[in-house]
């Protein structure tokens, strides 16, 4: 079984990642919990197809569509749709309808499908447009500032915004990075060190929760496919 990820970083402030996937003899993978909502456009069998993902709470299983090819776009944390809530889209997402050859629909529009080098560009269209759209006090906060308004105001704006709280999201955060380093080959205990967890089995149950691993699957390399690591080939 294989998949095939690439994914580079974006210099864009509405963009957290782009990336690029194929798979081959491959039906189902672990999906690991993101903060993230995305675009994925892929083809299989000579069609196109797009969808709207949310962030992701849990660990599970999801469905691989043998044969395609995915291109996809991470928004920056605290960005949204202007038609679809980020809430509603936490644990789940939404199929786009009428996706043809090269274009999509969105938001009442038609726009054409990207290419992983060309997303940003249409990102700036999406902005531009207002279909996109992010909420400056949750943007503030990110940055590390302290807006003038209660811990309340910012709580809520920022479930709006992301569909999560702040816990949860830092929550969601540190296990991915802890898996990214297991992963790597770093020793768990240096793992729970670094990123402030309390002990081994406290990482050992972010990671059952979050990620769907052990830190030994994620030091070998197995447990079946994985959406986690970038520029990797994910092998069973």
């Amino acid at each position: 079984m294989e998949l095939r990820f690439d994914t580079r970083p974006s210099d864009s402030p509405w963009v957290d990642s782009v990336w690029t996937c194929t798979s081959g003899r491959v039906t189902a993978m672990t999906s690991v919990a993101g903060v993230h909502w995305g675009l994925v456009f892929w083809r299989q069998d000579g069609r196109s197809y797009a969808a709207v993902t949310g962030p992701e709470t849990r660990t599970g299983t999801a469905p691989v569509p043998e044969g395609a090819a995915f291109t996809g776009i991470e928004f920056a944390l605290g960005t949204s749709l202007r038609a679809v809530p980020t809430p509603a889209l936490v644990d789940g997402g939404v199929e786009l309808p009428d996706t043809a050859g090269r274009t999509f629909r969105l938001d009442g529009a038609r726009w054409e499908t990207p290419r992983a080098d060309d997303a940003e560009a249409l990102v700036e269209r999406l902005v531009r447009a207002g279909v996109v759209v992010r909420d400056p006090l949750v943007a503030e906060v990110l940055r590390g500032h302290r807006p003038a308004v209660s811990g309340r105001t910012v709580e809520r704006r920022f479930r709006a915004a992301t569909g999560l709280t702040r816990g949860a999201a830092a929550q969601i955060a540190r296990a991915r990075t802890a898996a990214e380093l297991l992963a790597g080959g770093a020793p768990a205990a240096s793992v729970v060190a670094g990123l402030g967890y309390y002990d081994e089995p406290h990482l050992a149950r972010a990671l059952r929760s979050y990620v769907g691993r052990t830190a030994g699957q994620l030091r070998e390399g197995t447990g079946g496919a994985i959406a986690l690591h970038p520029d990797q080939r994910l092998t069973s």
